[in-house]
């Protein structure tokens, strides 16, 4: 691994795992929420569909061909947590078979979310004209940084509900009005901030 490669992927790894990263956090709970341990393959599936996601934008806005507000994304990300964890709270059966809505929600999402990580990344990168090495190396960073939440997710899920009793529906529901709560919260935040730009 090279010296460049190493520094974009400790980037991207930190991104995530760094309390800045925690709305991105937030969403990847969100997406982990329904499933249990057993599930890792499935999860795992949704976690890289969000980061192919958000490496497309990311390709996109280092590029120069998509540009969009930061102050406007910073706003959607918290929308996109809400929405997830809403559509955790209500679907009614919690058979991973049946929810490919949220391998749609992942990807999509991923979009949004990766134009977060644009400017960041955009500032490191500068001018040069190679960018696949510093953007494949952040986004597997990114990927790392996420497996790690995930695992804390679905191992919480299995000690939660095999451990102490409680039923796996009612996990997803206390797991996701939480991540509903705050992302409401940061949303009510981040829109007053966005209508006094």
């Amino acid at each position: 691994m090279s010296t460049e490669f190493g520094m974009y992927f400790q980037m991207g790894w930190q991104h995530i795992i760094a309390w800045d990263g925690y709305d991105h956090i937030l969403f990847i709970m969100a997406l982990s929420a329904i499933y249990m341990l057993r599930d890792w393959r499935k999860v795992l599936v949704l976690v890289t569909a969000f980061t192919i996601g958000h490496a497309v934008t990311l390709a996109l806005s280092l590029t120069n061909v998509v540009y969009v507000q930061s102050s406007l994304i910073e706003l959607l990300i918290p929308i996109t947590i809400w929405i997830t964890a809403l559509f955790n709270m209500f679907k009614k059966e919690l058979s991973p078979q049946k929810v490919q809505l949220n391998y749609l929600f992942a990807l999509f999402f991923g979009l949004v979310h990766g134009m977060a990580f644009s400017a960041y990344l955009k500032s490191l990168i500068g001018t040069r004209e190679n960018i696949l090495q510093p953007l494949l190396a952040f986004n597997l960073g990114l990927e790392a940084g996420q497996m790690v939440v995930v695992a804390g997710v679905l191992l919480l899920a299995g000690i939660i509900v095999n451990v102490t009793g409680v039923k796996r529906r009612d996990w997803n529901i206390y797991l996701s009005a939480a991540i509903f709560g705050i992302a409401v919260l940061i949303t009510i935040e981040r829109c007053k901030e966005f209508i006094t730009k």
